[in-house]
């Protein structure tokens, strides 16, 4: 029998609407990013593995891995704000964010002060970070006042390991403290990579609401040992001694086990989203001001360790595809879970949270204000994801698939030098065949040292498009908007080969543009679409560019 959640940190529903420190009243102001100057010199020069990449076996519970002891001694410095809240814990190759993001919603829809902390970030830093009732990134005066406050312990702590203190260690700690200083509820946190070494694991089994893994795939294999096997190992870190584990899937079977194993050592009761009794479907796409959304059902009937039920009908998701319905439906496990462990959480909370949940980069299309500011004037419509995976690949091209409006369809595509490119490429290709392909260079965490070089990429998607028996014609290289193919089109054909070209320069949203006037050749009409992919670095640029 699962025993409830401790009540020196469970939060009655009574003291949600309690008076908030002073600091709260700076959060989700209109701070920008040029007040943080000082501390984002002082970020930079710290070491950045989001920039330079992760070492070999770091995230794996083994001596080449981080050490989890430097982080719980910055804490320490820090009066351990981490034991002062509970945490939900979030790990999983892919849908980790989207669970978190549905998750905090739910909560947040009940009343509670809810913190929440991810990884990457889009267009500033902040937006790792929300704390209080309206879900917003962390106002830059607030996190400005919380680094000046902490920057001593911080400075001695740096000092005392030798610099060997990370970028992401920091401000993991900081994201702590914020918690801890404004009281927060409960806190969603996502892990970095992997589980068992991921500087987010210094929770306690003591102050852990719940662990969540959403997905295992094949993500930096290296740096989490090698194996899909290895991988599930590192993952399942985060199950701790008698907390609940709500495991996504699907999971192949071996993967799984190890899984359950970890939950057995731990004593910890699993629950899954692909039990017998979860049932969920997409009944229809619809569109609400030019945006499109699945109207899903979503029936949930567990009688296990912890029983869990709740009907859903109708839920609006504006996350798109069947992987963020399966990512809705883990989240809404994990809030029965957490109703059943003595949280105020109700079934209009958990659908309108789910409802409310939106994501830049996840499946997003551009309303027509946004394409006409890149300068497209709505000759294309334009969506913009940042899967970087085989799997996140099929799952955006089974959204393709469903969508899609009429007319011809180009990707323009830019990834990290460690992904599984030929994989990648493999999947789009096999879905809503594209008329045209523009390979690109990313920018990776503002550096260009882990990019894949454009004319690498293009000879992975010739090998992908030979291997398929796809026709196509090599464009060459693209120096701007105006492109080969609009210099000297072919005769009319029956059937046009796709149109394969790499940019010269690194991406920027001329290469939309180029992308739009080759459309526009091959349209009969219909504007097509435009997808952004291979990198949520891609999905930055657009954005920053969309916010100047």
């Amino acid at each position: 029998m699962l025993s409830r959640f401790p009540v020196s940190l469970r939060r009655s529903r009574s003291l949600v609407h309690r008076v908030r420190r002073g600091l709260s009243d700076m959060a989700g102001g209109g701070g920008e990013d040029g007040h943080l100057g000082e501390f984002s010199e002082y970020m930079e020069r710290l070491r950045n593995y989001e920039r330079s990449g992760v070492p070999r076996g770091a995230g794996t519970d083994s001596d080449d891995g981080f050490d989890l002891g430097r982080m719980r001694r910055l804490l320490r410095r820090l009066g351990d704000p981490h034991t002062h809240f509970p945490v939900v814990h979030i790990a999983g190759t892919k849908g980790k964010g989207s669970t978190a993001a549905f998750l905090s919603n739910i909560i947040r829809e009940q009343g509670y002060n809810v913190g929440c902390y991810t990884s990457p970030h889009l267009l500033t830093i902040r937006e790792r970070i929300s704390v209080g009732e309206t879900g917003g990134p962390v106002s830059a005066a607030l996190l400005k006042d919380l680094f000046d406050n902490a920057k001593e312990a911080i400075d001695q702590s740096i000092e005392s390991e030798d610099g060997a203190l990370t970028h992401f260690e920091v401000f993991t700690a900081l994201s702590y403290l914020l918690f801890s200083r404004e009281n927060v509820d409960i806190a969603i946190v996502e892990a970095g990579l992997g589980g068992a070494r991921d500087a987010t694991n210094i929770i306690q089994s003591t102050e852990l609401a719940a662990s969540v893994i959403t997905t295992v795939g094949k993500e930096h294999l290296a740096a989490l040992g090698g194996s899909l096997q290895s991988i599930a190992v590192a993952k399942s870190g985060i199950i701790k001694q008698g907390r609940p584990a709500i495991i996504g899937g699907p999971f192949s079977s071996d993967i799984e086990q190890i899984i359950q194993d970890r939950a057995f050592l731990t004593q910890s009761p699993v629950i899954s989203a692909c039990d017998p009794g979860v049932r969920s479907i997409t009944r229809c796409i619809g569109w609400d001001c030019g945006k499109p959304y699945q109207s899903s059902d979503i029936i949930i009937k567990i009688s296990n360790d912890i029983p869990l039920f709740i009907e859903l009908y109708d839920v609006k998701l504006q996350l798109l595809g069947d992987h963020q319905r399966q990512n809705a439906v883990t989240a809404c496990c994990t809030a029965l879970c957490l109703r059943e462990l003595g949280w105020d959480i109700s079934d209009s909370s958990i659908q309108a949270g789910l409802e409310k949940t939106q994501l830049p980069g996840r499946s997003q299309f551009l309303t027509r204000e946004e394409t006409s500011v890149l300068g497209l004037d709505g000759a294309s419509s334009i969506l913009v994801d940042g899967a970087h995976t085989e799997a996140s690949a099929k799952a955006l091209s089974d959204v393709i698939e469903t969508v899609k409006p009429g007319g011809p369809f180009a990707l323009v595509v830019g990834m990290a030098n460690d992904k599984e490119h030929l994989a990648f490429a493999e999947q789009l290709l096999s879905g809503p065949r594209p008329n045209i392909v523009l390979l690109t260079e990313a920018s990776i965490a503002g550096g260009s040292s882990r990019s894949m070089p454009a004319s690498s990429l293009k000879d992975v998607w010739t090998a992908a498009a030979n291997s398929q028996g796809i026709s196509y014609r090599d464009m060459g290289t693209i120096t701007g908007v105006e492109t080969p193919e609009l210099a000297g089109r072919p005769a009319a054909a029956a059937v046009k080969p796709m149109l394969i070209g790499c940019s010269s320069a690194p991406f920027s949203c001329d290469l939309i543009r180029a992308a739009s006037q080759l459309l526009q050749s091959r349209a009969d009409g219909d504007p097509g679409l435009i997808c952004v992919t291979g990198s949520l670095h891609m999905v930055s640029s657009v954005l920053r560019q969309l916010e100047q």
